[in-house]
């Protein structure tokens, strides 16, 4: 039974910092790609960021470019982003999930579509 579990979400302002932290159990986490995605009311679900299985390589949306950093401790079996100069726009619900089958870190796989394994989501909610 694979589980996925987000956490760190909440309010802030505008110019304030986050940091998301996502478990996985139930696959050998070292061995998958993982992403963060979001979901703002009445949008479709979007990639905000993803890594590769051993985190060498990583992508970001160009929204979130210079802001956000995606890291991941293979040993805790933890996903982690960490959120700066937040804005208004970052407001959704974030989600963290995993690719079963390894698919590769780019801007078109960086996508919902491509992965199997989802948490239920944590609010970051930015105010102006």
């Amino acid at each position: 039974q694979v589980q996925v579990a987000e956490s760190g979400g909440g309010s802030v302002r505008s110019g304030g910092s986050l940091k998301l932290s996502c478990t996985a159990s139930g696959l050998t986490f070292a061995d998958v790609t993982m992403g963060w995605f979001r979901q703002a009311p009445g949008k479709e679900r979007e990639g905000v960021s993803c890594i590769s299985a051993r985190g060498i390589t990583t992508y970001y949306r160009d929204s979130v470019k210079g802001r956000f950093t995606i890291s991941r401790d293979n040993a805790k079996n933890t996903l982690y982003l960490e959120m700066n100069s937040l804005k208004p726009d970052d407001t959704a619900m974030y989600y963290c999930a995993a690719d079963y089958s390894s698919v590769g870190v780019t801007r078109t796989t960086c996508g919902p579509s491509f992965y199997n394994y989802w948490g239920q989501g944590t609010q970051v909610t930015v105010s102006s």
